[in-house]
């Protein structure tokens, strides 16, 4: 299938997209956006507060070593890791339901951009602190009975959206 070895895939392109997870609890969440960040080649995953780092059983169980292909560095919080990236030049973008966010489907990533996207906690979502930090909301539109989605499901449709206007398009 033509796939990239861990020291090729350090060493290629990357989407200029980094994620940030918020105080995600479950390590099969934290391992499911290590393979799904894999897949589409980001540059980084910020893990902040109590969300796990690497090594991990759990995380490896979903990761199945994405954990080892794509960087990742932790932050005791996700308020240092906003403020970093906005000053190195990201426009970061929390994954919320906010007043004013801009639905998933009208927002167009520019190329020649960088981003970083925050994803929250799995049951209070992305903190209002962070939400404050950041330069605007994406909000992914729901039609059911419930208001939110796993935070790693959430995070492949807005890995897949950005990969699909970057560099599918």
């Amino acid at each position: 299938m033509a796939r990239l070895s861990v020291s090729e895939f350090k060493e290629a392109d990357k989407m200029p997209l980094v994620v940030v997870l918020d105080d995600v609890r479950s390590m099969y969440n934290v391992g499911s956006v290590f393979r799904t960040g894999d897949a589409f080649r980001i540059e980084a995953v910020c893990l902040c507060g109590i969300s796990a780092t690497p090594p991990g059983t759990e995380i490896h169980k979903t990761a199945l070593g994405a954990e080892d292909s794509v960087e990742w560095r932790y932050y005791a919080s996700a308020t240092e890791a906003v403020a970093g990236l906005r000053s190195a030049g990201y426009e970061v973008l929390a994954v919320e339901q906010a007043e004013g966010s801009t639905m998933l489907h009208h927002f167009c990533p520019e190329r020649g951009r960088r981003y970083a996207v925050v994803f929250g906690n799995e049951v209070k979502g992305v903190r209002q602190e962070v939400v404050d930090l950041c330069d605007g909301c994406l909000e992914i539109p729901q039609f059911g009975t419930k208001h939110s989605m796993n935070v790693s499901v959430t995070a492949g449709i807005v890995m897949y959206h950005f990969a699909r206007s970057m560099l599918l398009c």
